[in-house]
């Protein structure tokens, strides 16, 4: 090269630059997704917990973890994120010379480029949609308008270099873009650290992510998290924007630890929200769920103040305060046979409760 010619590098803006030729982005000599664990640890640098899954004939991708993520059992070294992937992110923002592909992403609409090729290789969703090789020209815009921006390019991320940062609170969008464009790797990645990040604020929204997409696993470890700190998480506003799907499993359970009177505030709270938001009758909302409260738990003082504010904004069909009332009469849980006379594990004891059939499941109580 001539010595007056100045190399393109250096006449291109920092923001236009190919990441691998950046002087301030360089590659490592043994990629961190290719290498060993403690390999992967060296490459990444030393401040944010890093997880990785074998994958049998492909890379292996890695997780990065920071803020309030808690380290793997497997005891995983706190490691920071290698500069080329911030810098790849920032690179996808800006328009590309040979980027072929350019989405619009999000209810802002951030643009993003990207190559048609490579993530048609790394992902039957973009396969599909991207279809036929583009033209000469400006490539036409993909919209992709339900889909957040963060957790869109957080895919890339992982397209593009196997590996991805999760942060809590973006970690649910990413799982359902996950699972929306059939990543099941990324998938995995979001569902171990999920578990690792569950607290009183997520749980409810991990519970609707887990029902709608059929996630088992991790429907049963919010379960498990929600009956153990019962009355913490009904006060969220997590518990209030769930879908009746979603709140049904949890009114079924009989290991809830919270009282019957303050899980019915609680249900009722939840229809007046859906109720305001769907422009929709309290009771109409509360229909598919409300036949699980067990208002024969209830003293009869208390069923009646139910009974009384239920005339005032119906919630409750009247059957179903006829048949817990039928259950104090009868002194008998036979009245109302099944959960409805079974006592939940946070169920305060009233003075009734020995006459009924079916105590908590529990409990050293015989029927």
């Amino acid at each position: 090269m001539p010595e007056d010619v100045t190399p393109l590098s250096e006449l291109m803006p920092p923001h236009l630059t190919p990441f691998w030729e950046r002087r301030d982005c360089p590659l490592p000599e043994n990629p961190a997704v290719s290498a060993g664990p403690h390999d992967c640890d060296k490459a990444l640098g030393a401040e944010e917990s890093v997880c990785s899954r074998p994958s049998a004939g492909r890379l292996n991708p890695v997780s990065s973890i920071k803020d309030k993520e808690t380290e793997a059992q497997s005891g995983q070294r706190q490691t920071k994120s290698h500069p080329r992937l911030c810098s790849l992110l920032l690179w996808l923002s800006a328009p590309l010379s040979h980027s072929d592909v350019r989405f619009v992403v999000g209810q802002e609409q951030r643009e993003v480029f990207a190559h048609r090729c490579l993530l048609a290789c790394r992902c039957n969703f973009f396969q599909r949609l991207l279809g036929l090789e583009p033209g000469s020209g400006v490539p036409s815009p993909v919209v992709l308008s339900t889909v957040p921006a963060e957790a869109f390019l957080a895919v890339l991320e992982f397209l593009y270099t196997n590996s991805v940062k999760l942060h809590y609170q973006s970690v649910l969008e990413v799982l359902t873009a996950a699972v929306e464009y059939g990543l099941e790797e990324l998938r995995e990645l979001c569902l171990e650290f999920v578990v690792k990040v569950l607290d009183a604020e997520l749980v409810c929204e991990a519970l609707q992510v887990a029902v709608t997409f059929g996630l088992g696993p991790l429907q049963e470890r919010c379960m498990t998290f929600i009956e153990t700190h019962s009355q913490e998480v009904l006060r969220t506003r997590g518990f209030l924007e769930l879908s009746a799907a979603a709140l049904l499993p949890l009114l079924r359970s009989d290991k809830l630890c919270v009282d019957e009177a303050e899980l019915i505030r609680a249900a009722r709270s939840w229809a007046r929200v859906g109720a305001a938001v769907l422009e929709r009758p309290v009771a109409e909302v509360a229909a598919p769920v409300v036949r699980e409260l067990r208002l024969a738990l209830l003293a009869p003082a208390e069923l009646s103040a139910l009974e009384e504010q239920n005339r005032r904004e119906p919630l409750i069909p009247v059957e179903q305060i006829v048949e817990a009332w039928k259950c104090h009469a009868l002194r008998r849980g036979d009245a109302a046979r099944g959960a409805l006379c079974r006592r939940r594990r946070g169920t305060v004891p009233r003075e009734h409760h020995r006459f009924l059939d079916l105590p908590f499941k529990g409990s050293s109580a015989t029927t």
